[in-house]
């Protein structure tokens, strides 16, 4: 059976990817990381979908049956593009959508927060979907550009990370909410901080979860499952550094193999 492609700017996805493999043992994932260009929350939209077509033309390559947008701001930037692209060659889901549907279903005339690169709380991707629900949510949406690269450098569940993390919680804009949104696939890795930090007063959506079951429910539909896994899962980054090796383990949860392969020569 064909695998699943999942891409991002670098390597948070694989806190989505390790959701997905926990959801569906058999499935064998491709995953790629465009570490040339991480991160993409400052980039251009147009930047953004140059580089998520290229990487597509990889996962199609790789027979990829679906291909998951496992970065928010590529899910922003480059979903619709991206879709009109692979058009009937593989189906395409981004980690929006379901966060939004779930969000529907659980809070209906709630408030609730959003935190994420600028990228992706100024494209109001979030906003525009939350208010066309039509279900009465306050969404209030707030910037952390400095926790991916904090995550990504290794500085979680330190001080360090606790006062960023506390810093951009305590901003006004995130006041009275009842659940927040981890926009971001790094976020997971800082969960249980931010829980810590609410108290158990405000629910904190690990969006991986939500997408891996997402994920799980979308290839029963269409059946697409695959009956038993064919191979070992495949990592490509666009630019190799070992700190990467060391980081996919504690965001993949296992040992993992990098394979370099430069997209752009």
């Amino acid at each position: 059976m064909h695998p699943i492609g999942v891409f991002d700017s670098g390597i948070g996805g694989l806190t989505v990817a390790q959701a997905i493999v926990a959801e569906l043992p058999n499935e064998r994932l491709i995953y790629f990381g465009d570490t040339a260009h991480l991160p993409y929350g400052d980039k251009s939209t147009a930047a953004i979908q140059a580089y998520a077509v290229k990487i597509c033309d990889l996962l199609l390559r790789q027979h990829c049956k679906v291909i998951l947008i496992a970065c928010n701001s590529a899910s922003a930037a480059a979903y619709e593009l991206v879709k009109e692209y692979v058009g009937s060659k593989a189906r395409v889901l981004n980690v929006i959508e379901p966060v939004v549907e779930h969000i529907g279903k659980t809070y209906a005339g709630k408030t609730i927060g959003l935190i994420g690169t600028k990228q992706t709380v100024n494209s109001n991707v979030y906003r525009k979907k939350i208010d066309e629900l039509d279900l009465d949510i306050t969404l209030k949406s707030h910037a952390t550009p400095l926790l991916a690269a904090m995550i990504e450098e290794g500085f979680f569940n330190d001080s360090i990370s606790e006062n960023v993390i506390h810093a951009y919680l305590s901003a006004p804009e995130l006041q009275g909410i009842e659940a927040l949104i981890l926009g971001c696939t790094h976020y997971p890795l800082i969960k249980r901080q931010i829980e810590n930090y609410y108290q158990g007063k405000v629910d904190v959506l690990d969006a991986s979860q939500i997408v891996a079951r997402h994920v799980r429910r979308f290839l029963e539909t269409n059946d697409l499952t695959s009956g038993e896994l064919q191979g070992d899962h495949a990592f490509f980054v666009s630019d190799f550094t070992r700190s990467f090796e060391e980081s996919t383990r504690i965001f993949f949860k296992r040992k993992v193999h990098l394979e370099h392969y430069p997209l752009w020569e």
